[in-house]
């Protein structure tokens, strides 16, 4: 099982970026999916995340109203478009897969795959 994450680089503050998690030896369609970061010297914390379905979808405080995840189940991918980014959003990015209960959650104990992470960085 692997999930590629891919899509991060640098961008100024009020730019945009659209991540992707591409599977391969997993049928994503099964799995709730959640985006994750980590900050320099900081925890890894919650981002979004999605159902199986993509009818239930929860977003942190902090990124709610900028961010949209979103998932093609066809093309075994899920997406995080990125809008209005701010310097307080650098950080790797981390897709993850859920262990086949299709619920989505903010817990990352609840997700047994996850990606390699790629680097957002935004510059003010």
């Amino acid at each position: 099982v692997q999930l590629q994450a891919s899509g991060g680089g640098l961008v100024q503050a009020g730019g945009s970026l659209r991540l992707s998690c591409a599977a391969s030896g997993l049928t994503l369609s099964s799995n709730a999916m959640g985006w994750f970061r980590q900050a320099p010297g900081k925890d890894r914390e919650f981002v979004a995340t999605i159902s199986r379905s993509g009818n239930t979808i929860y977003y942190a405080d902090s990124v709610k109203g900028r961010f949209t995840i979103s998932r093609d189940n066809a093309k075994n991918t899920v997406y995080l478009q990125m809008n209005a980014l701010k310097p307080e959003d650098t950080a790797v990015y981390y897709c993850a897969a859920d262990w086949n209960s299709g619920l989505p959650s903010t817990s990352m104990r609840l997700y047994e795959h996850w990606g390699q992470g790629t680097q957002v960085t935004v510059s003010s």
